[in-house]
């Protein structure tokens, strides 16, 4: 069978260098690359080596996301749970729904545009 992992997630944002900031500064990421879209719009790609969150804007994207529309959230590991939740409301936004159960410790938050993510450890 063959193997594989996820490459990347595309997702839009109304502000794509906030979105990145709050990234960068929540999982140790960094930006690699930045630039126009093909088909209009222009994103930002955050992540790592070989994984990346591109963060995509354009005239048409206006936010206010509702939930599972169609995306229910988008989940991150970190080392450290109560840094990263400072993190969060560093960035003036509100984590919720704290939760401590096999096989880690998590809470969630929605972005500026109602996305939702969770942050989770398995330390």
């Amino acid at each position: 069978m063959a193997q594989g992992r996820l490459e990347h997630a595309n997702i839009s944002v109304t502000d794509p260098e906030r979105s990145a900031a709050l990234l960068i500064d929540l999982l140790g990421s960094h930006e690699r690359w930045r630039g126009p879209s093909q088909l209009g719009g222009r994103s930002v790609h955050v992540g790592a080596e070989h994984d990346y969150v591109a963060l995509y804007t354009g005239e048409h994207v206006k936010g206010e996301y509702r939930k599972g529309q169609p995306l229910n959230h988008i989940a991150f590991t970190v080392e450290d749970l109560d840094a990263a939740e400072e993190v969060v409301k560093r960035h003036g936004l509100e984590p919720f729904g704290h939760d401590d159960y096999d096989p880690g410790r998590r809470f969630y938050f929605f972005d500026w545009d109602g996305i939702e993510f969770e942050v989770v450890s398995y330390e």
